[in-house]
Parts: C-alpha cells; structure tokens; sequence
C-alpha cells in the first residue's frame, strides 16, 4: 500500500537519528480513560528534555506551538486502545440477545449510543513534530501536560462498524496540533487536525478529514461564560477523495458537573454522527441486494468520570 511506503519514508530518518545521537533523551508516558488509554515512548532528537513552557493563558499555548510546528525535535511512539468502543463490539459479538434489547428506537442502541464516534479499537502511532511540557500538578501522568504540534502518522488492522470488527489494515495522515494542560483550579484539553485516511478494505471510501476539539472544566467556582467554562465540543467531518463529497460528520457537546469539595467532575456529552450512503459499500453497506444503501444516523450518549 502506497501510504506505508511514505510512513517509512518519514520516520525511517527520525529512529535513524535517535539512535545514533547516544544523548538522546527518552522518557515513557500513560495515559488511562475509558475511550482512551496509551503508553508512549517519548525520544528527544535534540539530545535535551522536553523543554517546558510558562504560559498565563490559552492563547499563548497556540502562539508557542503554531510558530514552532515546522521544527521537528521529539519522536513519538505510542500503542493505543479504545476500551469502551472495543467493548461494545464484544458485547454484540459475544451477547446478542442483550445488545438486541438495547435498541430502543431505529436510530438509538444504548450499547451503540455509549461507544459510537471511534472508527478503530486500537492503533499504533508515530509522531514528529514539537512537544513542549507545562505546569501541572499531575505530576505522575506527563503526557496529560504536554502540548504537541506536528505530524501524525497511524495505523491499525481492524476497522468499528456498528460495534462490529471490520478486517482492514488502514493508514492515516494528518498535521496536528494537540494539547493537555492540567492544573490545581482547571483542565484544559485541545486538537486541532487536519489529514488523510486509507483503507485496504475495499468496502470502505478513503476520505479526508477536519476535526477541531476543545474541553474545558474548571473545579473552582467562577464566573464568565457559560460555553467556555466546564463545557466541550468535538466535531469532525469527513470527505470522499474520491469527489470531495461529505460522508461523516461527527459532533458531540458536553457540560461538565465539578463535584464540590473534590477534585472530581462527571461529564454528559451529546451528539451524533451521521454517515453517508457513499462511506460504506458491498457487504459493509447494510442495503437488501439492489438497493442504495441508506444514510444512517446515530445518536451519542457519552457519560464519564474526569480527575
């Protein structure tokens, strides 16, 4: 497949590199949510630490990763698994009758409400770009108080489709800029990215892709808006390469609950994500025989717990 060629290509020189610089500096990173948990390996090309970074607001943190995203100085590696999402395709593999109960109404499954929006159970990653550190008072998880800005690279062998593995050995692209800011009074997460993303199942269209993410909480009792304070979106749209026609958007908003006294929040997200009839085709594409297949819409219900 093509695009492994151009992976080789654009991380062969940076392992090169790290390996023949011996004052490389390395460091090992976890990361632990119910739709996301990662190990990393963090490799300094530069021969230094992770620089770190004294910012007051938002808005520096951009400027600082933005005016640095063309100078590449750490390599990342990183293996991921989304356990909630994986755990609904067990669950409609291994308990039928019970994932069958859970579909309430044509265009919401409980099961499906909880785990849709992630097209992957797993993946293994390959960063190089800028990372910078900040403040933080998590001092034992230093991935979730890194800033990133760069490019991206991911694979994966399986494919989610309606809490169903689907066989595919896929490949994505995309410039990202990408960040975890966590302190005494607040947290702080953001992705902006742009990209490509290719399948070997034929049965699924390669598409391009926006997504922009901003969460918010904040543990401190404060005024200000409503929308940027203990509240989040993510939103992603995807479209064919083939004609540049849209075929998924995905968009959830979610509010977030402190808990007083605790440096705890519960989160309700909402959303949906609606696909198009051209995504999905042959015997992935859930139409009787010479019929179109039809758009689909599903409804999300994302509740969690943030610490």
């Amino acid at each position: 497949m093509k695009p492994l060629l151009a992976l080789l290509l654009l991380v062969a020189p940076a392992l090169t590199r790290a390996q023949d610089a011996p004052e490389n500096k390395t460091t090992f990173e976890v990361e632990l949510d119910p739709y996301y948990a990662s190990v990393g390996m963090y490799n300094s090309l530069t021969g230094k630490p992770i620089p770190h970074l004294e910012v007051k607001n938002e808005l520096e943190i951009y400027r600082e990763l933005i005016t640095k995203f063309y100078q590449p100085r750490t390599l990342v590696i990183e293996a991921s698994l989304n356990p909630l999402p994986y755990a609904g395709a067990l669950i409609r593999r291994h308990q039928p009758g019970f994932y069958h109960d859970m579909q309430w109404t044509s265009n919401f499954n409980a099961v499906q409400a909880v785990t849709a929006g992630f097209e992957e159970p797993w993946a293994l990653s390959f960063f190089l770009g800028n990372v910078v550190s900040f403040d933080t008072i998590n001092k034992s998880f230093q991935g979730k108080r890194n800033g990133y800005s760069g490019l991206l690279i991911d694979v994966g062998t399986h494919h989610l489709k309606d809490n169903i593995l689907v066989r595919d050995n896929w490949l994505q692209m995309e410039g990202k800029l990408k960040g975890e800011q966590i302190l005494a009074d607040r947290s702080l997460r953001w992705s902006f990215r742009g990209g490509a993303k290719f399948h070997e199942n034929r049965h699924i269209a390669d598409s391009f892709f926006i997504g922009f993410r901003r969460s918010r909480t904040d543990f401190k009792e404060r005024g200000g808006s409503f929308w940027l304070h203990n509240s989040g979106f993510e939103y992603v749209s995807d479209f064919s390469q083939k004609k540049l026609e849209p075929i998924r958007h995905y968009l959830v908003l979610d509010k977030k609950f402190p808990a007083k006294n605790s440096r705890v929040a519960f989160t309700l997200g909402l959303g949906f994500v609606w696909t198009a009839d051209k995504k999905y085709s042959g015997p992935l594409s859930n139409a009787p025989a010479g019929m179109k297949t039809p758009n689909s819409f599903q409804f999300i219900l994302r509740p969690n717990l943030e610490f």
